[in-house]
């Protein structure tokens, strides 16, 4: 388990020359060391001859060499008979580290919101998330001991606004080639159950948000893959429409009227599959009534419309309970492959048209931790970004010490976290809720407590404990309010982003 933060880290620059000399170590470095190539004196003035992989083939006697040297030594065949009957991350998990990790820290936000939340099998941790911050607001503000905001009214606007947005993307592209990155993209995932937090507050600003009683989980809510699989497929087939009218000869104002009819008879389509799965929800501008009880057993009711709802978070009343402005937030990544102190945003990434592109503010490791205790010594929870199933378990534990595959397979897996980025090893996965942090006699990070969605059954209760340690390698995404970082940092968000494509891992969706 990490005792401290790490050293700040060097420069992307320096990071970046850093992962190019560990890739080139991986070729061929002497090539006096190469039997199969007859080296030549080069002419002045030729160019270097290009260097062409030879093939091998596997031999089958070097296989079964292989297999009788390492089923020779005991503690292999020892291994194979725990490692062929159990999973290997279980097999090879530490005791020490699982005894090391406990759930204790001395700076924990007073109110974390109650109950612990469970998405189920679907990958809507990005609602679950932010909904676990939006709650502690208004559960201070009616005085409430438990209390869930409504994931699937945001989940349902959600389908509905990525199947609009997917639509007009394809409309958009539909110059470039069918097989082209950009589009084969767009087509892979066009209604994703995963988001990011400049989408969640595009959702809450146009239909707020609503109590849980008022709307329900549903069947299909809690189990997405079906009704993911159908509009997935209506779109596909959607989107071959649009292209072959884009691509007629049709004149240019009969087919933009033509385009516009058939786009609005297939978002028609998409609300039917949605209301007839997840159920109709409240209207964002009709008023609804909620019934409920406050921590003193007092009755209360409340009638507003869902927008009205949502605006309590930036209400003054809201702002001086929590002395937080949640609609101000924003968000800070660690990409170690792109320059700090710069702005990064994702080409056509987002869920509603019009709404808050996708922005990140790149820093050090160091400065997301700093920002990150400042919030909590002030009582906030933190919605952050990361990828989880990196040595981590279901019992709660996020640890670099958790596996010991070195042990397993005497296999020593180095790469830093540019690395994982750069060769699709790691990506945001999964977004939770930092609540508590343990510092050291020096003010600094050791371990982390994370409120997990995925219901009490999952770590301790519901509660997952994270070493500083993982922080620094698996952490990309903290959202931070603007007070809780330097003017250098704020004044980021007003510069020129630098514009990643949609298949960069900085666009995947928690």
């Amino acid at each position: 388990m990490g005792a401290s933060y790490s050293k700040e880290d060097s420069p992307p620059l320096v990071n970046e020359k850093l992962v190019i000399e560990r890739l080139r170590a991986m070729q061929v470095k002497d090539r006096e060391e190469t039997d199969s190539f007859v080296h030549v004196e080069k002419e002045k003035g030729s160019a270097e001859p290009a260097w062409r992989h030879q093939e091998t083939t596997l031999s089958t006697s070097d296989v079964c060499a292989w297999e009788a040297k390492l089923l020779a030594d005991p503690k292999n065949r020892l291994a194979l008979t725990a490692l062929s009957s159990a999973d290997p991350k279980t097999v090879l998990t530490s005791r020490s580290a699982k005894i090391a990790d406990q759930q204790i820290f001395n700076v924990q936000i007073p109110f974390e919101g109650a109950p612990i939340t469970n998405q189920r099998s679907s990958g809507r941790c990005w609602l679950f998330a932010s909904t676990n911050v939006f709650r502690v607001a208004l559960m201070k503000r009616h005085s409430l001991e438990s209390f869930e905001l409504s994931q699937a009214y945001l989940f349902f606007y959600d389908k509905l606004e990525k199947a609009n947005y997917f639509l007009e993307q394809i409309l958009d592209t539909a110059g470039e080639d069918l097989d082209s990155r950009i589009v084969q993209t767009l087509l892979q995932a066009p209604v994703n159950d995963g988001g990011q937090w400049d989408m969640v507050l595009n959702l809450v600003k146009k239909y707020g948000l609503v109590p849980q009683v008022l709307y329900p989980d549903s069947f299909n809510a809690q189990s997405s893959s079906a009704i993911n699989q159908l509009i997935t497929t209506k779109l596909r087939e959607d989107a071959l429409q649009l292209r072959s009218l884009v691509a007629s000869h049709i004149p240019s104002s009969a087919k933009a009227s033509s385009i516009a009819s058939i786009k609005e008879k297939m978002m028609k389509e998409i609300h039917l599959i949605l209301t007839l799965t997840l159920g109709p929800p409240p209207s964002p501008d009709a008023e609804f009534t909620w019934s409920y009880l406050d921590k003193s057993g007092k009755a209360c009711e409340l009638k507003c419309t869902p927008v009205d709802f949502a605006d309590e978070l930036s209400s003054s009343k809201s702002i001086k309970i929590t002395n937080s402005l949640v609609q101000s937030m924003f968000s800070l990544v660690n990409d170690p492959r792109n320059p700090y102190n710069t702005l990064l945003s994702v080409d056509r990434l987002g869920n509603i048209v019009g709404g808050r592109g996708i922005t990140y503010v790149n820093v050090p490791i160091l400065t997301m931790k700093t920002a990150a205790i400042s919030m909590l010594k002030a009582g906030l929870p933190i919605f952050f970004g990361c990828d989880v199933g990196k040595y981590s378990n279901r019992e709660g534990i996020m640890d670099l010490d958790l596996i010991d595959y070195e042990l397993g397979f005497n296999v020593r897996l180095g790469m830093e976290k540019a690395e994982r980025l750069m060769t699709g090893e790691s990506a945001m996965t999964h977004a939770m809720v930092l609540s508590a942090v343990h510092l050291d006699s020096e003010g600094k990070s050791t371990r982390w407590r994370v409120q997990n969605s995925w219901g009490t059954e999952a770590g301790e209760k519901g509660w997952f404990v994270m070493t500083d340690a993982w922080f620094d390698q698996f952490v990309y995404q903290v959202v931070v309010e603007p007070k809780f970082v330097d003017k250098a940092i704020r004044d980021v968000l007003n510069s020129e982003p630098k514009v990643l494509p949609l298949w960069d891992p900085m666009g995947a969706l928690a």
